[in-house]
């Protein structure tokens, strides 16, 4: 922690927070991985704005009452101060530089934004591999390569885990008896990789990456150059493209049920889709929801048998089969619509609810890189045996890449299968 940040408590929150004309408060936990993701960016900016900013840190624990009162219920969330009001974002989880520069800065006249700006100095950064994306075949990869004493930094745009971390429950991955909760599972992986010496920087903005030089430039200060890259940037939910769903998206509609599926206690939602990830999701979401109906547009669902022996025995789920939605519809808060079309008829009726999920596939995450990378037709990246693309030097691992069979198992097989690949090349 550097000179400009005080670390305080509820006594001295008067004094040093309100009673100033601006301040920012960082609240913090202990064993908190995003908080560690925050402390060296709230470290380099209370160097650049500390001057013009207190910057205060709170321990959140420790200070429950008044974390409570201000409706901090996570770590870290930092908040903005001005002439004793809250102002700006709040910020939680995985914050961004840019996201506290932009609040930071609004709480300075123009002088002294343009007086701290001309302290930010870049700098570069020299590695073996730098590896674009922190889910499962991320972190395995970065593993591997550290055990072979190869220096690895590992970026990511988000917290580290990947989209497994959203997922409420895996119960096929190896080595546990029990299902394993997604984000624990994450968890697991990330502190592995970390021990072993992967250097991370967590929650930043990739500002370019040049796979020929094997250059990424990070959060607009950081150069950092290597000897090879690695993707595993993942995929997202696929979109259905449909009237309504841009406009409501986050706002009746949602593509994660161990994010959402907590607003829906006792009230009824629609879910689009019949695959895994939908007929898994719907088991977490039935523990809440009062009543689901699964619409999908073939006659039979193409999830595994264990979730769908677990489908069948939930009595507040029903399957409206060979049919697809054309359309989303919003009233009200927790009043949604969404207009269905039978395949066999062409009939169409709108089923009115309280909330809709879309589980419906997934796209690759690329939007960071240039032309030059091989696609398949599918929009994945095309790779050998060794995982490699057809730039020499980097490598495509897990969701992104081609292959038949998208599972944590075969992303860590992706990620152990390159790392070993560059160890012997380097």
């Amino acid at each position: 922690m550097t000179g400009h940040i005080k670390e305080i408590n509820a006594d001295e929150y008067q004094k040093v927070v309100l009673d100033a004309p601006r301040v920012v408060v960082d609240f913090y936990s202990t064993e908190c991985p995003p908080c560690e993701a925050l402390a060296s960016k709230y470290d380099a900016l209370s160097e650049i704005y500390g001057e013009f900013v207190p910057f205060i840190k709170i321990y959140r624990q420790g200070n429950r009452d008044l974390s409570l009162a201000l409706d901090v219920t996570g770590s870290p969330t930092v908040l903005f101060y001005k002439d004793g009001k809250l102002v700006g974002d709040k910020l939680t989880g995985g914050i961004k530089r840019s996201d506290l520069m932009k609040n930071i800065e609004a709480l300075l006249t123009t002088d002294e934004i343009a007086a701290a700006r001309k302290k930010i100095v870049p700098f570069e950064t020299e590695t073996d591999v730098v590896i674009l994306g922190g889910g499962p075949a991320g972190l395995t990869a970065g593993i591997y390569l550290s055990q072979a004493h190869v220096k690895t930094i590992l970026v990511d745009t988000a917290l580290p885990g990947g989209y497994v971390a959203t997922t409420h429950q895996v119960s096929n991955y190896p080595g546990f008896i029990e299902p394993q909760q997604g984000f624990m599972l994450s968890h697991y992986m990330s502190e592995q990789a970390k021990a072993n010496g992967v250097s991370f920087r967590a929650a930043v903005d990739v500002n370019s990456v040049d796979l020929e030089t094997k250059t990424v430039i990070v959060d607009g200060v950081e150069t950092i150059r290597a000897k090879r890259v690695v993707i595993a940037t993942g995929s997202r939910p696929r979109p259905l493209g449909l009237p309504g769903e841009d406009a409501y998206r986050g706002n009746g509609i949602s593509y994660c049920a161990t994010c959402d599926a907590k607003y829906f206690q006792d009230k009824e939602v629609v879910v689009i889709g019949g695959g895994n990830s939908a007929i898994e999701e719907t088991l977490f979401i039935a523990k809440f929801a009062k009543k689901i109906t699964i619409v999908h547009q073939f006659d039979h669902f193409q999830a595994n048998k264990v979730a769908q022996d677990a489908l069948r025995k939930l009595p507040n789920v029903e399957s409206l089969m060979e049919h697809e939605p054309r359309e989303f519809k919003k009233y009200a808060a927790m009043d949604m619509g969404v207009v269905v079309e039978d395949l066999k008829s062409g009939e169409k009726k709108e089923l009115r609810t309280n909330g809709i999920f879309v589980f419906v596939g997934f796209l690759p995450n690329l939007e960071m890189f240039k032309e030059g990378l091989e696609l398949d037709q599918w929009g994945y990246l095309k790779a050998d045996h060794d995982m490699e693309t057809n730039i020499k030097g980097v490598y495509a691992i897990g969701d992104v890449k081609t292959k038949a069979y998208r599972q944590i198992t075969t992303a860590v097989a992706d990620g152990t299968i390159a790392a070993i690949s560059i160890s012997k090349s380097l």
